[in-house]
């Protein structure tokens, strides 16, 4: 049977504490136990169905994770406060001093800070390769190497991992293949594909109304469990734990997850089909053009279409800027950070999201001044919005 996250969302049923559509949401951090031997044993890890502390888990958040559990087919998964409170436990999960990480050079700023400053101070290393070079990504791998990370469609510039091939790679060389999918859930389910754990930003598409922050890690039962030990669990002890709102909110999003990704995909796929007609330098996975395009629809949900985000290249940072100022003028989305909004939502990424990566390096992976990185919204007459977009752009000198 095919594998549809959508349906594996919708099959889930739970009930309030009085038969409520929405399951309650728990108010305490701390909960009680009937006899001393069990709170020993959930301490130890041994007992389920018990609640200990909110840091290790609720209910709340145990309905959210197993709700994105199911949408990417994993055994279980644990939420997290924010996107990197989930990435960076499973990196210090499975590294430590003296490991190696194999990582895409094109990937989401913070992460990249990470990898490059922070953990170096831990004596774990990383190189950065290319990640649609494989022949690369392998002369990359050392004995000392842990984890091959990448994201399924990298931030900024768009590149489309192969993670079928990723992890023969990974279980060729006994790596565990970590995959970020932040910027296309449903439309592609990378643990299907071979991936052993799959991390997201739940504040960016999952959520979509840009109003929470969250982070999800999609995992073996063995590999959570780890990170929530309370002796050596990653999760549990850099404590970034989810709020049970957060997480009844993000549920309730989640419910209409699928609808809105094919609104975002469908818009994205016209705005990215014109802007390349009209001679300008677009980038979007969907187009013939892109240089990994079979191996996105090789891999694709494809009901779920190729996702909501797009590039241009405006020719140079001012024309860009200009560009942005003058599309949020007319109301035609934000000049803003993040993405998944019901708005689109435009930055120029060598200057915000990706600042973090040095400008020698940004030049070395094709980041040039003058990209704008578009969230493409739920607008629901799209080609009002490309001719409005498209006037801005002969207004300001990018067509």
């Amino acid at each position: 049977m095919k594998f549809n996250p959508a349906n594996n969302i919708q099959d889930l049923q739970y009930f309030g504490e009085f038969g409520g559509v929405n399951p309650s949401i728990s108010d305490s951090t701390t909960y009680t136990f009937l006899s001393a031997k069990s709170m020993f044993d959930t301490f130890e890890g041994n007992t389920e169905g018990c609640y200990l502390y909110s840091r290790h888990t609720s209910p709340s958040n145990l309905y959210l994770s197993e709700a994105l559990a199911q949408m990417e087919g994993t055994e279980t998964a644990n939420v997290a406060s924010t996107g990197m409170g989930a990435i960076t436990p499973v990196i210090l999960q499975l590294c430590g001093a003296g490991d190696h990480i194999v990582s895409s050079r094109t990937i989401y700023g913070g992460t990249y800070a990470f990898m490059k400053n922070f953990t170096p101070r831990m004596g774990i290393e990383t190189s950065f390769v290319d990640i649609t070079k494989l022949d690369v990504v392998e002369a990359a791998i050392t004995p000392k190497t842990k984890i091959l990370y990448c994201e399924t469609v990298s931030n900024p510039l768009l590149e489309v991992a192969d993670v079928p091939a990723l992890s023969k790679l990974a279980k060729k060389h006994g790596l565990t293949l970590i995959v970020d999918n932040t910027f296309s859930p449903l439309c592609i389910s990378p643990a299907q594909l071979g991936a052993d754990i799959v991390v997201h930003s739940l504040t960016k598409f999952i959520n979509g109304a840009s109003d929470t922050m969250g982070g999800v890690i999609c995992a073996s039962r063995e590999f959570i469990d780890a990170t929530k030990s309370v002796n050596d669990g990653a999760s549990m002890l850099l404590g970034a734990a989810m709020d049970s709102q957060q997480s009844s909110s993000i549920l309730k999003n989640l419910r209409t997850l699928h609808i809105r990704m094919k609104q975002h995909s469908k818009n994205a796929a016209y705005l990215a089909e014109r802007f390349e007609k009209d001679g300008l330098k677009t980038v979007y996975p969907g187009l013939k053009s892109h240089p990994s395009h079979e191996v996105f629809k090789a891999m694709m949900n494809e009901e779920y279409g190729y996702g909501g985000m797009l590039t241009i290249d405006a020719g140079s940072l001012e024309k860009a800027n200009t560009l942005m100022e003058l599309m949020q003028e007319r109301n035609l989305g934000y000049l803003a950070v993040s993405l998944g909004f019901y708005k689109t939502l435009f930055s120029a990424p060598g200057t915000s999201t990706s600042s973090e990566i040095p400008e020698e390096e940004q030049k070395e992976m094709g980041l040039s001044d003058g990209i704008i990185r578009f969230s493409i919204g739920l607008d629901n007459d799209i080609e009002r919005t490309y001719a409005m977009m498209k006037a801005c752009m002969v207004e300001v000198g990018v067509l």
